[in-house]
Formats: structure tokens, C-alpha cells, sequence
């Protein structure tokens, strides 16, 4: 008897050990993960700032609504409207040519600016020798503010850490294509299945992130991008002031955002650590799906945003085995100011070519 509860007691005791040895475990397995989750060993294709994430977004855009009549170009029409973004009123410039509307309506082009210090923007404002050169040329243009600038609704986040103003722009992008309903005024002088996207700076990185994250933009002009992967934003950049741009003017260097990568960092590890993470968050791992044809313009004195980037954007699109352009010039700055007239009607060319 003595001999069976011995044996009954060792037996307990053992069990009770491996019970103890396999909670302690599952419990240290939980701490684990939950450190290299903060740390970078998991990653969610969801994160805000992914293109999965940017993918899976709904963006159905608006009508438009005219504020405010403008003094016309040379042989277009200006207005400021406004249209919806995630609930938020969003201004924008739109230019309509005059004259005789080609049967399936005007080519538009999604124009997506610099850094503008959001309180100092106006929507009337900067880039006007740009839009200019489309506008003239026979082409439906729409600048978007972006939210948080000027009188646009929401915060300005910043284009690096956020995908609120990429989404901005995917929405006046979809508001344009709303107007395929034939009782639209709009959907009239509009070809809606022709519209490209026009990007400088930060605009550029934007204009990069649309055309992966949609099927349907049919053509993409990038100047002075910043088109890097997030892992060489991270190790390879620090923006210097995105100035706004005046042909002959040149920019004005300063030292802007770092706090995006420092938090990222803080939650997800370097891209050294968890490059599979920040590759998520970058338009060239997507590369293979961009919409259209890409047109890249950089000066190799441009001291704000390295030409290699728009160098080594070239070289990725053509491994993927996508159609690129590529032109650079030499000693000209941030904004090709020397080379303005020569960049622009490359541009147009590229889209007439591609759009019209």
C-alpha cells in the first residue's frame, strides 16, 4: 500500500514538473514574440503605410464642386474645386482647355507637387510655370492640395509617414474617373480613361506609390523624385527642404524629418533588422505592377535629393522589364531650372505620346 502511494506521489509530482515546465516555456514563446513583433521579427501587411495597405483601401472620390473662378491662362480656363478624400474637403486647382473637345474628350493629368510648408501653401500658388506647360498643351490639369494645406481640411502629416496624402491624391484621381456618367459636364470634355500623373519631390514619391497601388494610371512623369527604396530613405537621405520651385531659382537646403524613421525604428528594428518590413513599405518592391510607362527627369547638382535615386529607379524598372525614360542634367538643381523649357516639353511629349 505503502509502496502504490509512493509510486502514486512520484508520479503526480512528475506530472506536476512538466505541467509547470511547458507554462514557464509558453509564457517565455509569448515574450519572444511579442519582442521581435516590436523589434521587427513579425510584420502586419496592414500597416498604415504599406502598399498592401494602400492597395486595400477604398477610394471612391466625389463630385467635384467649383469654388471660385479664376483668370484664365493663355488658352485654358482655371478654377478652384473642391472635392471628398476620406471625408475631408480637399481644394485643388483644375485647368480645362478652351476650344474644340477632341471626341473622347481631354487627356488629364493628376498634378502632384513638393514640400510646401502646409501653412504657407496657397492652391493658387507655386508650380504655376508647370501646371502651365500641360494646361496649354491640351490637357485637363487637377493639382491637389493635399489635406492640411492651406484651407484643405485634416492634418498635414507629412508625405513620408503617412499614405494620407497619396490617398488624397487616389481620390481627386477617382473623382476624375466618376465622371465617365455621360450626364456629367465634365464627363464630357473629359477622357477619363487617358489620365496621367505628374510628380515632383515628394510628389514624385507619391506619384510612384499611385501607380503601384492602381491598375488604371496610364503614364507617370517623375522630376526630381524621391523614388528610394525605405530602407535607402532611411540609411541614404535626409530631406533638404523640397522648396517650392521657381524656374531659375534654386533651393534652399534645410534639415527636415527624421521622426518617422526614429518611431518606425523604435517599433519595427532597422531595415538591417527586419528588411522585410521596410521593404513592405517601399513602391519598389512592387515595381512589377506599376500601371504604365514611367518618365524620369534629375540634375546631378540637385542638393536635396540625390540624382542617384532617380538613377537607380531607372535600372529597377528595366529589370522588372517595365518602360522607362531617363533623362539628367547636368549641373541643374532640385528644380531644372536651366533646363526647364527642355524638361517640360519632354514631358509633354511623353504624355502625348502615351495619353493622347
Amino acid at each position: 500500500m505503502n509502496r502504490r502511494f509512493l509510486l502514486f506521489g512520484l508520479v503526480f509530482f512528475v506530472l506536476l514538473g512538466i505541467f509547470y515546465f511547458f507554462n514557464s516555456s509558453k509564457d517565455q514563446l509569448n515574450e519572444i514574440n511579442t519582442s521581435d513583433e516590436m523589434k521587427g521579427g513579425l510584420i502586419s501587411d496592414d500597416h498604415p503605410l504599406s502598399i498592401t495597405s494602400l492597395r486595400s483601401g477604398d477610394y471612391p472620390g466625389s463630385e467635384f464642386v467649383f469654388e471660385q473662378t479664376l483668370t484664365p491662362g493663355s488658352n485654358y480656363q482655371r478654377y478652384i474645386v473642391s472635392y471628398k478624400s476620406e471625408g475631408l474637403k480637399i481644394y485643388a486647382l483644375l485647368t480645362i482647355p478652351n476650344g474644340e473637345v477632341p471626341r473622347n474628350g481631354f487627356p488629364a493629368i493628376v498634378f502632384n507637387h513638393g514640400y510646401i510648408p502646409p501653412a504657407e501653401y496657397r492652391t493658387t500658388e507655386k508650380y504655376i510655370a508647370y501646371t502651365d506647360e500641360f494646361s496649354r498643351n491640351g490637357y485637363v490639369l487637377i493639382r491637389p492640395d493635399y489635406g492640411g494645406h492651406g484651407e484643405s481640411e485634416g492634418q498635414a502629416t507629412g508625405g513620408y509617414s503617412s499614405n494620407d496624402y497619396t490617398i488624397d491624391v487616389l481620390n481627386a484621381f477617382a473623382s476624375l474617373k466618376n465622371l465617365k456618367d455621360p450626364s456629367s459636364n465634365l464627363g464630357q470634355i473629359i477622357d477619363v480613361e487617358n489620365i496621367g500623373f505628374w510628380g515632383h519631390s515628394m510628389g514624385g514619391y507619391i506619384t510612384l506609390r499611385a501607380m503601384v497601388a492602381r491598375n488604371d494610371i496610364k503614364a507617370g512623369v517623375i522630376w526630381a523624385g524621391v523614388v528610394a527604396s525605405h530602407e535607402d530613405l532611411f540609411n541614404r537621405w535626409r530631406r533638404r527642404g523640397d522648396t517650392t520651385p521657381s524656374p531659375g531659382i534654386s533651393v534652399t537646403p534645410s534639415t527636415r524629418g527624421g521622426r518617422w524613421r526614429q518611431s518606425l525604428e523604435d517599433k519595427y528594428g532597422s531595415p538591417e533588422e527586419n528588411s522585410v518590413f521596410w521593404s513592405s513599405l517601399s513602391a519598389n518592391s512592387y515595381l512589377k505592377d506599376i500601371s504604365g510607362p514611367v518618365q524620369l527627369h534629375h540634375g546631378t547638382d540637385d542638393d536635396s535629393v540625390p540624382v542617384e535615386f532617380s538613377q537607380e529607379l531607372e535600372n529597377q524598372l528595366k529589370d522588372v522589364g517595365k518602360e522607362v525614360e531617363y533623362y539628367e542634367y547636368e549641373g541643374d538643381d532640385h528644380n531644372i531650372s536651366v533646363n526647364f523649357s527642355l524638361a517640360a516639353k519632354r514631358s509633354v511629349e511623353f504624355f502625348d505620346k502615351n495619353l493622347k
